[in-house]
């Protein structure tokens, strides 16, 4: 058989120069190119080595509020996908937002220019991580006792009005857990309420307020932490309810957020015994979050360990570089530790030689780039992006958020739910000034003592606590025609039994969860407002005075 040299040559000189322009094309790939994002996520992800894919699968912490030099090192030498803002770092506003941006500069430099995913939970209410200038919100469950989604979507809305101001991108919110087991104090107020379907509803409006500011939002801790009064930070919770009870209760609110776009979940370190993950956290089971999540339920977006520095993963796992490991193996895409590793870490070690000796494990981190790169693609381009360095002239002006200031003390007053003496025969709410005779506010608030003094001139002032004892309380009240009692937790309810013997007209004032309000069914009143914010005491004395109408049901 003869061979054309000449045309052989020119061949392999072409299918040369084909291969060396596609190489050079990988290399020169920038977040800025245009194409969708499904594609350039593929083309980057193909483009990127086994130690940079990796990279993306990391979410890192520190401690402090400046950034330490190890998560400088993992930024500028690893280029990881992200950081956590977590409540130690967020003292100073402003110095946050130069944090932010600092740090978005340094990721911006990598070969690529990849900007980070900045996270943080911010969900309203109890758990707000970055404080400083930041808004005091009523909370889930006052939406819940609303019942507006109009009220959940403002809500995630102007939270993220004010994390894009931040220059954070990313919250760790709605929380969709159900308010199932009473005692939880984990979940308590942080849940929508009870009703999977109204908390799946009131989770996807929140969901579309967050969308509508440029955050991607999260909806956690997946499959459901509510019916449990553990904690998993500690321990592993074992929560016995079978998949048939999951998929009707706690898994209503993924299946609706998911038909609606949902972007980010967050695996939850929770076990149920009684389903196929057997003893496994579902965070690290392949069958909770590729069977369930992702095959049956539908889910296309990232999935985020909850922290994996906690007890309740670590424990289970026999070490962190295991529990790493498993975790991506089992199907999440960025694994979340809240504090930052030495750079060559014995996780970073291992999970790098996984991906040489294990061709599965290698092919998983690589899907898990790929996805966590469309995200990015998504969500971090365009007009709605998060600015990925802050203004700090916008700092003075939009935080708090003159609009959302207005909106949360609405929800608030909304939300506000009479649970106990606003009707019958000799109702005690409303009670006017005028009619209250000398009052004793009794509570653990300045913002109680503030308003309350407001509302009722004149009136004395108790600040309880457990080292105190009881007589000194009761002494005062026994001088006291009303006493209102702000009841936040368990601690209370001494202090407040004291009272049902001095037959004086007691009206208990509820924050937080309502649910201690069933230990004191002999209290002439009862209101019940969602968290400790001045705008919820506002409201709470506004109904007792009668100036507001309470609107609000127990969620």
């Amino acid at each position: 058989m003869m061979v054309n040299l000449r045309s052989f040559s020119a061949l392999v000189i072409t299918v040369l120069l084909f291969f060396s322009i596609t190489a050079q094309n990988l290399l020169s790939l920038s977040f800025t190119d245009p194409g969708s994002p499904a594609e350039l996520a593929a083309a980057m992800e193909k483009a990127m080595s086994d130690e940079q894919a990796l990279a993306q699968t990391f979410m890192l912490g520190w401690v402090g509020a400046d950034p330490s030099p190890l998560i400088l090192d993992w930024i500028r030498d690893r280029n990881i996908s992200g950081i956590k803002i977590f409540g130690w770092n967020t003292g100073d506003t402003r110095r946050l937002a130069e944090t932010v941006g600092s740090l978005q500069r340094l990721s911006l430099e990598g070969q690529f220019g990849l900007p980070l995913l900045v996270a943080t939970d911010q969900e309203g209410g109890w758990i707000r991580h970055v404080k400083g200038s930041t808004s005091e919100t009523p909370g889930n469950m006052a939406i819940g006792a609303s019942g507006y989604p109009r009220d959940a979507y403002l809500s995630g809305y102007y939270i993220g009005k004010e994390l894009a101001v931040l220059g954070i991108n990313m919250n760790f919110a709605p929380t969709v857990d159900l308010f199932t087991n009473r005692d939880s104090v984990l979940i308590g107020p942080r849940a929508f309420g009870d009703d999977p379907v109204k908390a799946g509803i009131l989770g996807a409006a929140f969901m579309k307020g967050q969308l509508a500011a440029g955050i991607i939002p999260t909806a956690k801790h997946y499959p459901g932490h509510g019916d449990t009064d553990l904690d998993s930070h500690g321990v592993l919770p074992q929560i016995s309810a079978s998949f048939e009870t999951l998929w009707d209760r706690e898994l209503v609110p993924y299946r609706l957020l998911t038909k609606e776009g949902l972007p980010a979940v967050m695996s939850g370190h929770l076990a149920f015994p009684n389903t196929k993950a057997a003893d496994a956290p579902a965070s690290l089971s392949s069958w909770f979050l590729n069977d369930v999540l992702r095959e049956k339920i539908g889910f296309r977006g990232i999935i985020i360990t909850d922290d994996l520095m906690m007890n309740g993963a670590t424990t289970w796992a026999g070490s962190l570089s295991r529990a790493a490991r498993q975790a991506l193996l089992a199907g999440n895409d960025i694994i979340l530790l809240s504090k930052t590793p030495s750079l060559w870490d014995p996780i970073w070690t291992s999970l790098v030689n996984a991906m040489k000796d294990d061709e599965v494990f290698r092919a998983r981190v690589r899907d898990a780039c790929r996805r966590v790169l469309a995200v990015k693609f998504e969500y971090l381009r365009g007009e709605k992006k998060v600015p990925y360095i802050p203004d700090p002239a916008r700092l003075e002006t939009e935080l708090p958020n003159p609009e959302g200031a207005a909106f949360f003390l609405d929800l608030a007053a909304r939300s506000v739910t009479v649970v106990r003496g606003g009707s019958g025969a000799s109702p005690v709410i409303p009670l006017k000034t005028e009619d209250a005779g000398r009052v004793l506010l009794a509570g653990q608030y300045v913002d109680f003592f503030t308003l309350g003094r407001a509302a009722y001139p004149g009136a004395s002032a108790y600040w309880y606590s457990t080292s105190r004892g009881t007589a000194e309380f009761t002494a005062m009240a026994r001088n006291a025609d009303t006493v209102i009692f702000c009841l936040s937790d368990a601690e209370g309810l001494a202090f407040l039994r004291a009272l049902q013997s001095l037959k004086k007209r007691v009206i208990v004032f509820s924050v937080l969860s309502p649910v201690y309000l069933e230990s004191v069914p002999w209290a002439d009143g009862a209101i019940a407002v969602y968290s400790y914010a001045r705008e919820s005491f506002a409201a709470g004395f506004s109904a007792i005075l009668g100036r507001i109408p309470a609107g609000g049901r127990l969620p």
